[in-house]
Formats: structure tokens, C-alpha cells, sequence
């Protein structure tokens, strides 16, 4: 038995021929359909090299176990989760590393109903079982059922049933997809979207899926991303830029003066349109950067509900509550009706409703957000012992803290700043969210001296 160092601590993520292979790759499948006794499965692939070999190794598991193959190809994450639903299959696997390096790849897997796996009853059983390689023999080979056109046609549907499509507004509007899976999917939201006669101007950058990642692997989250999309809005003097991860399931904004938006601002105003739509709804949020959230849900009558970071708590948090909307400033947007599954499309349909019936510019609707309560974004250290360096924060901030929380990593609140500071789920990082009340130059200050504390250096 050989134990498989790519199983995190939600899903998979390995570095390819190191410790993920297709090898690897077929005994996860196969022990995916041996443990949910599956009749079919979804499966979905990204834009890498290997991620097309890796979703046949999948496939042919899946077979071989005797379940049925319910074939989507090139495709988001969001796409597979929702197929899921929609083909009512008992499990979906994606091959996608979403913006790890080029020499990463990976599996995301959800259950039944689009679910998460449950960590202990079914990743770590998954876990087991492909180390043991104690696989039944199936009586009958698996059918493989090919359904791309068919998915992709319900899941364009389905996201553009969550906007009114006659509020729509001339908008211009820029898409980076970072040469990841994305523009396919774009092209077919926005054929249903001129179907319908939607005056909404595209102007597409970096489409083309491509494996080789010319641009560079497609992660807006990092500011030396951010002039590639910015650059491009302000020439074309477009009414707002948007810009998708690798499988795109997080959408990043960029308000029509090319400034990117925090993830948090984005949540504050999805927040208000869906309580706008119903009047006390619960919304989830995780604990990195909270205040403005709670401040909007709170003003418009809604009931912020905090949950720990990752997809699969926010999914079960909202499920738990049955919370008509999450958000994660990773820019990571969780619907109730799109499954509980997040979506990199919806984000920005909502904000083009919205900008188009407000007739208010994207910048304009984030300022007062951000005078209020400014953040510093998230900030990565690697560091040595991500304990010890989370210890010397404590020692220096714990006494003069009002309260502390540690629903996610610490978070630390003081009259007017707060702090959250967590070791990352996936990579070797240490990370560290500052927000405060009305003053950007005390949040500055903040992080200058808690960076010297935490050591390392920035990622």
C-alpha cells in the first residue's frame, strides 16, 4: 500500500510524475465509484497537458468499476457540479489544478446533489480505498455516455435564469480568461445572451484555452496579474473588466478606472442584491474580512452567518442554514440555487444587472464600501513554522484584543482594526487579512509591523 500525498485537505492537488500520475488518477476514480456504489458519474476536464490523458484514465476507472461515464470534456468546475445535478449522476470528477504552477494538476470531486465530500466519511474513505487498491470486479463494463453539448446547453441556461435578461444595458465589458477553460463557456453564455438580444459588448483577451499558459498561469488574485486586464480596460474605456482562474470558478473585478476590487466588496454587493430579491435571508461569509459584509447584510435586514474558509465548509454552512447566498474574498461566490455550488459566471451577470438598472458605475458602487471599511488584501509569507511565527503575532496583539476568534486560523478585533491570520489549506503560506474603520494609513502601519513579526518573506 502506497499512500497518496495529493489528497489536501478538500481535495486533490499533486505535482504531475511526483505524486500524481494517470496511474494515480485511474485508482482515485475507480475507488470514487466503489465507494459511492455509483451508477454514473460526471467527468470534466481544464485546459492543462494533462488534464485531457488524466480525465481518459478517469473514465476508463470509472468503466472498469461498472458505472457509467457521463462525459462533459473541456469544461469549468462549475459545470461539473452542475451537471451533477442536472443528469442527477451520483458523483462528478474534474481534472483541473485550478491556479497551482504549470507542473500541477488535480481532481476535484463532489457526490450526489452536487454535494462536498464529507472529509472523514468520504475523502478519507476515497483515500484509503485507492491506497489499498481493494477494487470489486464489476459484472458489467461501464457505458460512456457523451454529453458536452447537452450540459453545456442546461448550465448556460441555468446561469442566465439568475439575471433579468431585459434590465440589461448597453455595458462594454472586458474578459480575461487567462488562456484557461473559461472562454469556451463565455462564448456560450454570451451566444445566449445575444439570443436574447442583450446590448453587451466583449472584448476578450487571452481566450483561447492553451495549455502552455503563454500569459502566464491565469490567477488574478495576485497584483502582478492585475495590468494585463487593467490595461485593456482603461484603452477601451470599458464599463468594468473581469478576470477568471484557470477553471474558473472565482470571477475578479475591475471597476471602469482598470482598479481591481477586493474580493470582500464584490460579496457586500451580491449580498444586497439577494436581499433585495429576499427580505431577511441568510448570507455566508468566511472570517477573513468581515466587517463590511456584516455591515451591509445587517443595514439591509439579512442574518450574517460566518463559516470557516473552503469551499466545502461555506457549501455545508450554507446548506445548514439554507443560505440563499456565500462569498469568500478568494472571490469564490456560492448561490443556493445554482446547487450551493459556487460559479465564476453568475458574479459577473449580477454585477452587470445591477450596474445597468442603478445606472451607477462599478467604481461609484464600491466607494462608499471602501471609505467605511478598508482592508489590505491578502498578504502570503512563506514561512518556516507557520505556529511559531502565528504565536509571536499572538503574544504581541493577544492582551490589547477586545475578542478572539478562531474559527479559521485567529482573528484578532481591537476598536478599530481587525486581523485574521491562517496557514493556508493548499499551499505552504501563511496568510495575513488587515481591515479597519474609516482609516487606510492605520491599516498600512498594521501590516508593516505584523509582516516583521510573521518573518519569511512574501510569496
Amino acid at each position: 500500500m502506497k499512500n497518496l500525498s495529493c489528497f489536501k485537505t478538500y481535495d486533490i492537488r499533486g505535482e504531475i510524475d511526483v505524486n500524481i500520475d494517470e496511474r494515480i488518477v485511474y485508482r482515485i476514480s475507480r475507488a470514487t465509484s466503489q465507494h459511492f456504489v455509483a451508477k454514473s458519474i460526471v467527468v470534466g476536464f481544464d485546459a492543462r497537458k494533462t488534464s485531457p490523458t488524466y480525465a481518459s484514465a478517469a473514465t476508463k476507472a470509472i468503466q472498469d468499476s461498472g458505472s457509467d461515464v457521463i462525459n462533459i470534456g473541456l469544461a469549468g468546475t462549475e459545470e461539473m457540479y452542475w451537471a451533477v445535478s442536472e443528469f442527477k449522476a451520483c458523483a462528478g470528477i474534474i481534472i483541473t489544478a485550478s491556479h497551482n504552477p504549470i507542473n500541477y494538476n488535480g481532481m476535484k470531486i463532489v457526490k450526489s446533489g452536487s454535494q462536498p465530500l464529507c472529509i472523514e466519511n468520504d475523502l478519507k474513505a476515497i483515500q484509503r480505498l485507492s491506497e489499498k487498491e481493494e477494487f470489486k470486479s464489476a459484472k458489467v463494463r461501464g457505458k460512456f455516455i457523451d454529453s458536452s453539448v447537452e450540459a453545456r446547453s442546461a448550465y448556460t441556461k441555468r446561469v442566465l435564469s439568475f439575471i433579468d435578461l431585459n434590465a440589461l444595458r448597453p455595458l462594454k465589458i472586458v474578459v480575461n480568461s487567462g488562456n484557461g477553460a473559461a472562454g469556451p463557456t463565455f462564448d456560450s453564455i454570451a451566444k445566449g445572451l445575444s439570443a436574447a438580444n442583450a446590448p453587451l459588448d466583449f472584448i476578450c483577451i487571452n481566450h483561447t484555452p492553451d495549455p502552455t499558459f503563454p500569459n502566464g498561469i491565469p490567477n488574478p488574485l495576485l497584483p502582478k496579474n492585475h495590468l494585463a486586464t487593467a490595461k485593456v480596460v482603461k484603452e477601451v474605456q470599458a464599463d468594468f473588466g473581469i478576470a477568471f482562474d484557470g477553471d474558473f470558478d472565482r470571477c475578479f473585478f475591475f471597476d471602469e478606472k482598470g482598479r481591481f476590487v477586493k474580493g470582500e466588496f464584490i460579496i457586500g454587493l451580491l449580498a444586497e442584491i439577494f436581499l433585495k430579491r429576499e427580505a431577511g435571508a441568510r448570507i455566508v461569509h468566511d472570517p477573513r474580512v468581515v466587517w463590511n459584509i456584516q455591515n451591509i447584510v445587517d443595514r439591509k435586514n439579512g442574518v450574517a452567518v460566518q463559516s470557516k474558509t473552503g469551499h466545502a465548509f461555506i457549501k455545508q454552512t450554507m446548506r445548514n442554514n439554507q443560505a440563499i447566498y456565500g462569498g469568500e474574498m478568494s472571490a469564490h461566490h456560492y448561490f443556493r440555487d445554482f446547487a450551493y455550488c459556487d460559479s465564476g459566471m453568475i458574479p459577473w451577470l449580477l454585477i452587470a444587472e445591477l450596474v445597468s438598472k442603478t445606472g451607477v458605475t462599478l467604481a461609484a458602487l464600491i466607494e462608499k464600501q471602501f471609505t467605511l471599511f478598508p482592508s489590505s488584501g491578502e498578504t502570503n509569507f512563506y514561512v518556516e513554522n507557520a505556529k511559531e511565527s502565528t504565536d509571536r503575532v499572538l503574544a504581541a496583539y493577544r492582551k490589547k484584543a477586545i475578542s478572539i476568534d478562531n474559527t479559521d486560523g485567529v482573528s484578532l478585533v481591537f476598536n478599530d482594526w481587525r486581523l485574521n491570520l491562517r496557514s493556508s489549506n493548499t499551499e505552504p503560506l501563511l496568510r495575513l487579512n488587515v481591515e479597519g474603520r474609516g482609516d487606510a494609513s492605520l491599516i498600512e502601519a498594521k501590516v508593516t509591523n505584523i509582516a516583521r513579526i510573521i518573518g519569511g518573506k512574501i510569496a
